[in-house]
């Protein structure tokens, strides 16, 4: 398949993930938008991380239900799960939670687990290699890893005028080259932290 953006590659991934609801007897609402993003809390966390979201209708200017994949992961059949999870929540509602009616919907499409950190079957692992990683190809994206990000390595060095305690803050290349006066003409101490 010639290359496709990740947002492509969700929606295409949703129509080949339909009959997975339709099947049990679930209709799947048309007004849907898939990306790619960060999700708005959780998605850093080291113990607890969010990897998908799904925004109700009512808090988009258009009336779309929203669908977000964490660009923390890259593994398809992960992916493809975590899109699952969220469509569940859009055809259910998301008033419903993690509770009994997203329970049923999910366990009928082919996750299992704890509903709020949902694993698949592998039945829908099997579903998710021959159907869509069979005619669509693995998700097009190298994931954000976060852990590499480089330290902040300038800290800022904070002192007061003597006279006035006036506070400034201030790297330690200038702290070299020396304090300024303070604008009541006393000087600048280093302050020890």
């Amino acid at each position: 398949m010639k290359n496709i953006t990740r947002e492509e590659y969700l929606i295409k991934c949703s129509k080949l993930l339909a009959p997975l609801f339709i099947n049990k007897g679930y209709e799947i609402p048309e007004n849907i938008r898939f990306t790619c993003g960060l999700p708005s809390r959780g998605a850093f966390g080291k113990n607890k991380r969010t990897i998908g979201q799904c925004w109700d209708s009512s808090v988009s200017s258009d009336s779309t239900i929203e669908i977000m994949i964490s660009p923390t992961i890259d593994n398809t059949l992960n992916v493809v799960g975590t899109l699952l999870h969220e469509m569940v929540h859009a055809v259910v509602g998301n008033e419903a939670g993690h509770k009994k009616p997203f329970k049923d919907c999910a366990v009928a499409v082919g996750l299992t687990g704890k509903m709020t950190a949902t694993v698949n079957t592998p039945e829908l692992d099997d579903f998710i290699n021959n159907t869509i990683i069979e005619n669509i190809g693995t998700y097009p994206h190298a994931k954000i890893d976060y852990t590499q990000q480089k330290k902040q390595t300038t800290r800022m060095i904070k002192a007061t005028c003597v006279d006035c305690d006036y506070v400034i803050r201030t790297s330690q290349k200038w702290v070299d080259l020396g304090l300024p006066i303070c604008c009541c003409g006393g000087e600048f101490t280093i302050d020890n932290v």
